[in-house]
């Protein structure tokens, strides 16, 4: 009798420590969840784009070649105007947004009301593209200096075409001098994290391959 009282003794006692055991898994199984839900969704790596060689940074650090990429492209697209830039730039001052500082935003728009009223922008189709040999890869040590960990100044020498209609209005080969801030506040509309604040200095216009000049600024020229 004592032999099955001992079993039943030593089943119990086994029930017991796989309840515990079970308790203890759900509790970290709970703390695992908690850890889970309070993880960012989404983080932003900013990874070179030559991926021949490897590369190790920390995570907050941006390349000034992604700045760079980060500029030109949506200085491009800002300064796109395919049909009318009456309509086009004011399109792009909305769609853009997300990728301007509040006072660039604000700049941005004064130019597009001063153009409108000197009639600079009716049926005005317009782009900007890298003037060869003076992009990125030609001189990246001159294209963007960091001014601290969050501020960047970048170089781009563009050309900018102007056409009314069929008639080409304008061709400027202009340097311009960029300020980039970190602005990682919105992924889900800017996943880059950063954000165009204007100019660093007025544009100066380029008036031969090795050289340029600074010419005064003016609405007409600052875009």
């Amino acid at each position: 009798m004592s032999r099955f009282k001992n079993e039943v003794l030593h089943l119990q006692a086994h029930v017991r420590t796989l309840r515990i055991g079970a308790g203890a898994l759900f509790v970290l199984a709970l703390g695992l969840g908690a850890g889970w839900w309070s993880a960012p969704r989404d983080l932003t790596l900013h990874i070179p784009p030559d991926l021949r060689s490897g590369s190790v940074r920390k995570w907050w650090d941006v390349p000034p070649e992604s700045v760079y990429a980060f500029s030109f492209y949506i200085f491009q697209q800002l300064n796109r105007w395919p049909t009318d830039g009456e309509q086009d730039y004011a399109r792009n001052l909305q769609a853009l947004s997300a990728y301007l500082t509040p006072s660039c935003k604000a700049f941005l728009q004064q130019d597009y009301g001063y153009r409108r009223s000197t009639g600079e922008l009716r049926e005005r189709v317009r782009g900007v593209y890298e003037i060869p040999g003076r992009g990125y890869g030609d001189d990246p040590t001159g294209r963007v200096k960091a001014i601290s960990r969050d501020d960047w100044r970048v170089t781009l020498d563009l050309s900018a075409d102007e056409y009314y209609g069929a008639e080409q209005v304008k061709r400027a080969l202009v340097r311009y001098s960029l300020k980039v801030v970190r602005l990682d506040i919105d992924p889900e509309r800017n996943p880059f994290g950063l954000a165009l604040d204007c100019y660093s200095q007025a544009p100066q216009r380029i008036t031969a391959p090795t050289a340029a000049s600074p010419v005064a600024p003016s609405p007409g020229e600052t875009q």
